[in-house]
């Protein structure tokens, strides 16, 4: 374990297991922050923007990616070295975990078809991409870094936390299985599902009743039912709330609200109704979350 730590930033890099690292920044300076570490050449890059902002510097900064809040970086050359060279941004967040091309197969072997590069034919391509991640995987990244767990036992969590994020991080949850459904087999069926989706959550606040949905996609009440829970594992209503209570860890890691704003941007009409179903979802209050991510 290295660590570099000051009144306001934090830099700690951790061997979880054996190819396998995760590094964790914290700049919560109002200066930008400069971090530079070497790469071997056979380790996937991942790098997660929790808060803030940061550019990637490449060939002696002759160009640069640049990482948003929220979003992620996956970087992978067989034939160079990319060591890392970053600027942060002033109150930014970044965990990177590093781990070998080898380590990788072990852990996804079974499941290489659900993966592009791991495929026989790009094993020895280079990879890139870049996209924005959901509330889940933000509640794992926040977890990450505010480990609030004894020294002995932080190597453990933290490993646990990091395979859990990859496993998001290639979770397809929302491609449909044909094979498995009939209905879903009509494309036209398939868009009409999506589309209620982004209406319950675009209307989170207020979202329509079943039968109203129903009209406005343009489906039977039946199969609107049916096909939601064949595409998203879920119940409309279910899906919404699970969704609203991940917007309500992101908002709470932000700490940029308290516990009541939070339930009022989310549409509840009281705090103890936010309250409860925050306990339902996760067995703990907003309150108590709120402060096991304060540093």
């Amino acid at each position: 374990m290295k660590e570099k730590n000051n009144e306001k930033s934090s830099f700690e890099l951790t061997e979880i297991n054996s190819g396998c690292f995760v590094m964790r920044t914290k700049n919560d300076t109002d200066q930008i922050l400069d971090l530079t570490h070497a790469v071997a050449q056979d380790f996937l890059q991942f790098h997660f923007c929790l808060k803030g902002q940061m550019n990637f510097r490449y060939n002696q900064g002759s160009y640069t990616f640049p990482l948003n809040e929220n979003h992620s970086m996956l970087l992978y050359n067989p034939a160079k070295e990319l060591p890392i060279d970053v600027e942060l941004s002033e109150n930014t967040w970044l965990v990177s975990v590093l781990i070998s091309i080898t380590k990788f197969h072990a852990l996804f072997s079974s499941d290489a078809d659900h993966i592009p590069f791991l495929s026989s034919e790009n094993s020895s391509k280079k990879y890139y991409d870049n996209l924005p991640f959901n509330s889940s995987i933000a509640v794992v990244l926040s977890q990450i870094l505010q480990s609030k767990v004894h020294d002995s036992l932080k190597t453990l969590y933290i490993q646990g936390k990091v395979y859990e994020l990859l496993s998001l991080y290639f979770n397809k949850s929302e491609d449909p299985s044909v094979e498995q459904c009939p209905f879903l087999v009509d494309e036209e069926n398939v868009r009409k599902i999506r589309k209620a989706k982004e209406i319950v959550l675009d209307r989170m606040t207020d979202p329509p009743s079943l039968e109203e949905l129903a009209v406005e996609i343009g489906l039977s009440l039946k199969k609107l039912k049916e096909g939601f829970k064949e595409l998203y594992g879920d119940t409309v209503y279910a899906y919404l709330i699970d969704h609203k209570m991940e917007e309500a860890c992101r908002m709470l890691n932000s700490q940029k609200y308290n516990v009541n704003e939070v339930g009022i941007k989310l549409g509840y009409s009281s705090a103890s109704h936010f309250i409860a179903a925050f306990k339902k979802k996760y067995g703990t209050t907003p309150k108590k979350y709120l402060g096991s991510v304060s540093s």
